[in-house]
């Protein structure tokens, strides 16, 4: 596949016009002359599509730019350009996602790249400073299996993922004596390795890439690929799992330790080892506007906990720590737990993706990997022999590596919970500048279980600026570029539902993990649009000079405008493609426990129903979702699971 030279320069004039020049005489930084192929959106984009379209689709857009060029896009001034692509998006259903998509990869990598420097013209004129670009040189401490032929190992247990609930097995099973491989499918990164730079961060610290979309569209999913997991680029709030929530799985699902002593105990264990404190907890002026429309409105709101070492932290950095923390203060498993385990004698064996769990006769008898040389590109083969596995690949992995295996029951990727997010913005007078102090210091627990037992937070967000500028209202090119520089004078807010409905995970026809997430639950929708509202009208209580739904397909409210009539036309968005963007970065409940075989897939110990010796010690194994952050409940229940394999063998 490949573009025609015509459909090059159609493509950057598409590119040009959703990131303009829109030259004016008090541009003192070049910001506003400056278009999307100055920075090299355009070539980043056409490398994007060339890599990751399929084929049909990839002709599709090659009719669309054929359409373009046919009218002379290229050559009219601005105004009729987007006058072009707006006609183009109206031909079809799927010209709208076309152009849509094109939109949200010229924004993303126009105010994301970066240079040789690790900076972007742009930045200046958004008032953004950038991430710093000398990582201090930290030794990897971690002890490592790199294989070079194919390969057969023997352990006591391999524990696959080493992210928040792998890294916490994989320490107290070696603690306790058992000859421990941790499996990782993501590379082996640390403070010396962490640019920060957002598309690098990506690229090589998230699963598939960053942000990719559900098979139906609905969700864009954010989850850690690399060691560490998800405690290496979360935003380190810690909250504990809520009582209620303990008590459903207790009574519903039979896992009745958990809402007594017992859990309690295992909470105050994780948290104590990753230093969680409100020490840290800098509340920057986000923070504050988040904490005075609260106030104005008579909602609760507390500082957090955060697993970040007081004696490292530095407010100026720890906003950054999201794309990979350069300071050593965040205390995930990579500092953590999996640092204990490779001290008592456990191996990391990254870039290996676990393909199946082997097993005879109902039993576990190890597992078969492919490993890929992240230098050569070359894969091994490698099995490990082990008579325990525990899976902890993460919601959106372990059911695809147990239904690759054949085990674990009906219930294998049903019930997949996301937390399902999105964005409110306002803008005030005074500069917010989010990337000072933690992304994440507080929240917003008023409705967090408004209906039911379900319900939603509001919390604070990590600044980024490519992904965040896609959500910016357009338009005009113009326009857009008026409301991107104002970015340091934003204030974001996530709103995230405790869902009760679900969605699932299958694989495909090569054995890789399909995602679904419907998102028809009435209740759940009712959140969705409730926390959309109250954000809104905490911006502006808080004194928000304009506010905006993240991609609303219209103005921002300016104060002084009728809010009633603001909200009234968000709640007429759809929600999902075409409409207000949904996010999930906590997946959940996938592979979860119960005492029914039918609805669960392991027991109320943490072992599969149907196959011993395999146990399920991630969020995947999560009853139902946590309704908040859900790190320190993963934590826990692993190493709850740690425990009772402990106790049975």
């Amino acid at each position: 596949m490949e573009f025609t030279p015509k459909q090059r320069r159609t493509l950057t004039a598409v590119v040009d016009t959703f990131v303009a020049s829109v030259p004016r005489d008090d541009d003192t930084d070049g910001f506003f002359a400056t278009k999307g192929s100055d920075v090299g959106a355009d070539l980043a984009a056409e490398q994007y599509l060339l890599a990751h379209l399929p084929a049909d689709h990839f002709a599709g857009l090659q009719q669309l730019l054929d359409t373009a060029a046919l009218v002379g896009l290229k050559n009219q001034p601005q105004a009729v350009r987007e006058s072009i692509v707006g006609n183009l998006a109206r031909i079809s259903p799927e010209t709208q996602g076309a152009i849509a998509a094109l939109y949200q990869l010229s924004v993303m990598f126009a105010y994301g790249l970066t240079d040789a420097e690790g900076r972007n013209p742009l930045w200046t004129g958004m008032g953004y400073p950038g991430p710093q670009q000398s990582p201090p040189q930290t030794p990897k401490t971690l002890t490592t299996v790199t294989p070079t032929s194919d390969t057969t190992l023997d352990a006591d247990v391999v524990v696959i993922g080493s992210g928040s609930g792998g890294g916490v097995a994989a320490a107290l099973l070696a603690e306790s004596g058992k000859r421990v491989i941790v499996l990782e499918a993501g590379g082996y990164r640390n403070e010396s390795d962490f640019i920060q730079s957002e598309l690098a961060a990506y690229q090589n610290l998230f699963l598939r890439g960053g942000f990719f979309p559900t098979a139906d569209g609905m969700v864009s999913l954010a989850a850690g690929g690399t060691v560490g997991g998800g405690s290496t680029v979360n935003w380190s709030n810690s909250l504990q799992t809520p009582q209620t929530v303990r008590e459903t799985w207790a009574d519903e699902f039979k896992l009745t330790d958990v809402a007594g002593p017992e859990f309690e105990a295992q909470l105050a264990a994780v948290s104590a080892r990753m230093k969680v404190n409100d020490a840290v907890a800098t509340q920057n002026e986000p923070h504050h506007r988040l904490s005075e429309g609260a106030a104005a409105l008579g909602y609760s709101y507390r500082r957090a906990n955060l697993n970040v070492d007081p004696d490292r932290y530095d407010p100026n950095l720890i906003g950054y720590s999201g794309m990979g923390d350069q300071t050593g203060a965040k205390q995930g498993t990579m500092r953590t737990f999996l640092q204990d385990a490779a001290d008592s004698g456990a191996q990391l064996l990254p870039n290996a993706k676990a393909q199946r769990i082997l097993t005879s006769e109902g039993t576990a008898t190890g597992v078969e990997a492919t490993y890929t040389d992240p230098e050569t590109n070359q894969t091994y083969r490698v099995v490990i022999n082990a008579t325990q596995v525990v899976a902890a690949a993460g919601s959106l992995e372990t059911p695809a590596l147990l239904l690759r295996s054949g085990i674990g029951g009906p219930a294998v990727g049903a019930e997949l919970r996301l937390h399902p997010a999105s964005l409110v913005t306002g803008i005030y007078d005074e500069p917010q500048d989010p990337w000072f102090g933690p992304a994440m210091a507080g929240v917003v627990n008023e409705f967090a279980e408004a209906h039911d037992g379900y319900g939603y937070l509001i919390e604070c967000v990590q600044h980024l600026p490519g992904l965040f500028t896609t959500v910016v209202p357009w338009q005009s090119g113009a326009q857009h570029k008026e409301l991107t520089h104002k970015y340091r004078y934003r204030a974001d807010w996530v709103f995230l539902v405790k869902d009760r409905g679900a969605g699932s995970v299958t694989i495909d026809a090569n054995g890789e993990a399909v995602h679904w997430y419907p998102f028809t639950d009435e209740l759940d929708r009712q959140h969705f649009r409730e926390g959309a509202e109250t954000a809104i009208r905490m911006q502006e209580a808080a004194g928000a000079q304009q506010i905006f739904l993240a991609g609303q397909p219209f103005a921002p409210w300016q104060r002084g405008e009728d809010l009633e009539a603001f909200i009234q036309k968000v709640n007429q968005i759809p929600i999902g493609p075409g409409g207000t963007p949904v996010f999930s970065a906590h997946q959940m409940c996938s592979a979860k426990l119960g005492n029914d075989p039918l609805t669960s897939v392991a027991n109320t110990l943490g072992e599969l129903h149907d196959t011993q010796g395999v146990w399920i010690a991630d969020a995947s194994g999560m009853p139902t979702c946590s309704g908040v952050n859900p790190m320190i409940s993963v934590m826990a229940l692993a190493r709850r699971t740690a425990t009772n394999m402990l106790a049975a063998h």
